[in-house]
């Protein structure tokens, strides 16, 4: 399995979808390569943080700073 193909199939590795033939395959493949790991890691663990709704309390600085980032992003854009 290529990344490729292992990133074609990351969807539905993590909502359980794939056969277990192809789940063997896929968890071989994340064995085999440190890249396609990190993916699926930070994509499952993004996806459970969202699906948890938990809010995080950002500091007031950071917050500030954050949203004129924003701000300026969207100025930039316009």
């Amino acid at each position: 399995m290529t990344c490729k193909e292992f990133l074609a199939l990351l969807d539905d590795l993590i909502d359980g979808t794939v056969s277990p033939e192809l789940r063997t395959e896929l968890q071989a493949h994340l064995g085999r390569c440190g890249h396609c790991e990190v993916i699926y890691n930070t994509t499952r663990k993004t996806i459970e943080i969202y699906r948890s709704h938990e809010i995080y309390d950002l500091p007031t600085g950071l917050r500030e700073r954050l949203h004129s980032a924003i701000m300026a992003r969207c100025k930039k854009g316009c």
